[in-house]
């Protein structure tokens, strides 16, 4: 749909050129070619040129390379903040997916993140986290599990990396960018991003609250309340799962909770270094990873303090626009 706005936009912006350079010499030529260069601004939401420019465009030539320009760039944009289209053609396009997982777990979410992105659709299969009996035929009974046209992978990182591969797409990093970076950030996603996470959204008794109104509402609406408190209170030994809010900040040395997410988002926004993506003009499987990990808490109060209180708002903001609308089949 942008593509099409796009190139419509641009051709209005040909059009009105062309008009410009072959009526301009005519009073009432001149008052079409505001009446045409005024429609366009409006059509592109952009009115705010006609004020700064107005003067300009009485010169044909400047007025029409002007406005051209400026159309152009709009399709630049528009394409540079594109979604990544579903490859059926690709070498392994992936037929029948299903993944196992948890509402709530950051793991999961890279796997969805890089789903959605790739424009993969999957069906989910929400697990009990105490019965666990829809992986009950699963040695590890861990979380994410992706069911591959009857593969079985496991571990979100080799997930990606072993769709990424099959699917045989374009690598998302920018020319900027060597893989020993791209590989860096990954591993700092596992090893330090998810950690911050829980003691962040189990700080206090209404957080708690708030977070298991949200794998609730999202999850498996049977949960055991009891099981829920138990967990938050005493903490569980599965690591991808849920973790003892004490446990977790002392292991990783985490002193003040908030000061470590917002240390951790402006990290990354350091990491950036003026580039819309980690990836360049695009985002690599760094920034997905990253970006997924981090939508479950971005509706909840640490989500909205991180956003509020770092620089990170514009990076999320776009790659919300570019990962889109989930591709989960609903059913």
């Amino acid at each position: 749909m942008k593509r099409a706005v796009g190139i419509s936009t641009l051709r209005r912006a040909a059009i009105a050129t062309s008009v410009v350079a072959s009526t301009a010499s005519s009073p009432a030529a001149a008052h079409n070619q505001r009446a045409l260069y005024s429609g366009f601004a409006s059509s592109t939401k952009s009115n705010w040129l006609w004020n700064i420019f107005s003067d300009q465009i009485k010169s044909p030539a400047v007025g029409g390379t002007l406005f051209f320009s400026v159309a152009a760039s709009s399709l630049v944009q528009d394409a540079r903040l594109a979604k990544e289209p579903a490859r059926e053609s690709a070498k392994e396009f992936p037929k029948n997916v299903v993944l196992y997982q948890y509402e709530a777990c950051p793991f999961c979410n890279k796997v969805k993140a890089f789903l959605d992105y790739y424009s993969i659709p999957y069906k989910v299969v929400e697990v009990n986290p105490i019965s666990k009996k829809e992986i009950k035929w699963s040695d590890d009974k861990k979380v994410p599990i992706l069911s591959v046209d009857g593969e079985k992978l496991v571990n979100s990182s080799d997930i990606i990396a072993t769709l990424f591969e099959r699917i045989d797409a374009e690598k998302a990093t920018g020319s900027s960018v060597d893989d020993d970076e791209e590989k860096e950030w990954l591993g700092w996603v596992d090893n330090h991003l998810v950690h911050v996470l829980s003691p962040n959204i189990y700080r206090s008794t209404g957080e708690a609250l708030e977070s298991f109104d949200y794998i609730t509402t999202h999850g498996k609406c049977s949960f055991c309340w009891f099981r829920l408190f138990f967990a938050f209170f005493h903490g569980e030994s599965r690591g991808e799962v849920c973790w003892s809010y004490s446990y977790v900040k002392q292991r990783h040395n985490i002193t003040d909770e908030r000061k470590a997410l917002y240390d951790s988002a402006e990290t990354w926004v350091y990491a950036l270094k003026g580039r819309d993506f980690l990836g360049g003009t695009k985002p690599n499987l760094a920034d997905l990873a990253v970006f997924g990990v981090l939508r479950p808490i971005r509706h909840l109060r640490s989500g909205k303090d991180m956003v509020d209180n770092t620089r990170i708002d514009q990076w999320y903001a776009r790659m919300e626009e570019v990962v889109g609308e989930s591709c989960r089949i609903k059913e």
